[in-house]
């Protein structure tokens, strides 16, 4: 078949996608950026689309020309720049199912969620649940699957933010609503997405794609801690849930950034309400068992990558943060002290006139610098700026100055690791 794989370089439809082709299917994959998956999955085609703005049924029918099947894996945690969770998971679901109906494409999986239902206590939820109702409500071979927190090689979202937590000597606890998680290693999911399109498993129906039983959250961590081959956690920190939400709190205005942090107040209510599901009717249907979290964990990959990747989650917003505040209170601190950075240029023969305009164009770019790191799209941007800067910076320093090279309180030398910490912020710029 000719299968359409929405979002088919995010976690879940990454997996979908491989496991397509390693089926003998013909795979399109669709999502708002596909450059990086054109080199990592060359086997498939990729169509450039942004699913939001694919509202009416019309919108879809270039995409869905030659189609023999279509498998949903797209989806937005919360609202934020790039993300509209409803136009995403609901508005443009409801056209692309419909567009199906008109076309004859008959066979449509939707990966839902665990939990999603029309009264669920967030977007995420309801909007899925919505697709799942506009799915079930036309004569389609349609299937509706409902993970519940998947496990992957991959690290995004929650699975990297649990990796995190798994790489440092604490256990947090005291968390109100240590409800029951059950999860799904993604492998499962995308063999199950493949029974779905084959025909293999009946139709028009709902599984929940879970373990059979459920973990609460510190368990989950220390599970990880001991697959990353770290020891157990040495200190025991509770956590008050007013603390927990300001830290959540603050995800959400970090997302108002770009940033697409797991650290938000919608996944903090999902945590508190749990990720529970009943495997039964899968287990009826035929379908392959589902691995519990030992042994998702025992397919998974644990080498140094994991272990870096563990600590750098976390470093890394302490890292764009700390070079903000470098550079924005260079720029401030110049700013305020703006006849004392002048005489410091024209004792070394530089006229009062150009020093200023030196000076207050320094100033600018550190602001500048210092605002943008913060910022998702420019982040990368930033940091080489950054560290273009400080050559500037040395460079001109050494042409008027070489003796500050041996200042003993290091006036040049310790510009050199602040370039260095940008370019470790911009190795880590890729979120996925």
């Amino acid at each position: 078949m000719r299968i359409l794989v929405l979002g088919g370089y995010g976690l879940i439809g990454t997996a979908v996608v491989s496991r397509c082709l390693a089926a003998g299917h013909a795979v399109t994959g669709l999502g708002r950026d596909v450059s990086a998956a054109r080199l990592r999955q060359p086997d498939a085609d990729w169509i450039a689309r942004d699913i939001a703005t694919l509202t009416e049924p019309s919108d879809w029918t270039a995409t869905l020309q030659g189609i023999d099947a279509v498998v949903n894996c797209s989806g937005a945690l919360q609202d934020g720049p790039r993300d509209d969770v409803r136009a995403v998971q609901a508005t443009a679901m409801r056209a692309l199912f419909a567009c199906c109906r008109l076309m004859g494409i008959r066979r449509v999986v939707q990966i839902s969620a665990v939990g999603a239902s029309l009264d669920a206590p967030t977007e995420f939820m309801r909007s899925k649940a919505e697709a799942d109702a506009a799915v079930a409500a036309l004569d389609l071979d349609w299937v509706i699957l409902r993970p519940g927190l998947v496990l992957s090689p991959l690290s995004y979202g929650a699975t990297g933010l649990i990796r995190a937590l798994a790489s440092i000597p604490v256990a947090f606890v005291g968390m109100r609503g240590h409800r029951p998680i059950q999860t799904v290693h993604v492998d499962d999911v995308a063999e199950a997405a493949v029974l779905g399109l084959e025909g293999r498993i009946a139709p028009r129906a709902s599984y929940d794609l879970v373990e059979a039983h459920g973990h609460v959250l510190p368990d989950i961590v220390a599970g990880f801690r001991a697959w990353l081959g770290r020891p157990p956690a040495v200190l025991a920190l509770p956590v008050p849930t007013w603390l927990l939400r300001i830290g959540f709190r603050i995800g959400d205005l970090v997302g108002r950034l770009g940033w697409r942090t797991p650290i938000r107040t919608m996944a903090l209510r999902q945590i508190e309400a749990g990720i529970g599901g009943d495997p039964t009717d899968w287990e009826r249907a035929g379908g392959a068992p589902l691995s519990s979290l030992s042994e998702s964990l025992r397919r998974m990959p644990s080498g140094v990558q994991e272990r870096w990747f563990g600590r750098l989650w976390l470093l890394k917003p302490a890292i764009l943060a700390m070079l903000s505040l470098f550079w924005g209170l260079s720029g401030l601190i110049a700013l305020a002290h703006l006849d004392a950075a002048m005489a410091a240029m024209t004792a070394h023969g530089i006229t009062p006139g150009p020093a200023r305009a030196m000076v207050l164009a320094g100033i600018a770019i550190d602001l500048v610098l210092g605002l943008a790191i913060l910022v998702r799209r420019t982040m990368p941007l930033a940091a080489l700026g950054m560290v273009a800067m400080t050559g500037i910076y040395l460079f001109l320093g050494s042409a008027l100055a070489a003796g500050l090279w041996l200042d003993p309180l290091g006036a040049y030398l310790k510009t050199l690791p602040g370039a260095m910490l940008a370019l470790v912020a911009y190795a880590l710029a890729d979120e996925r």
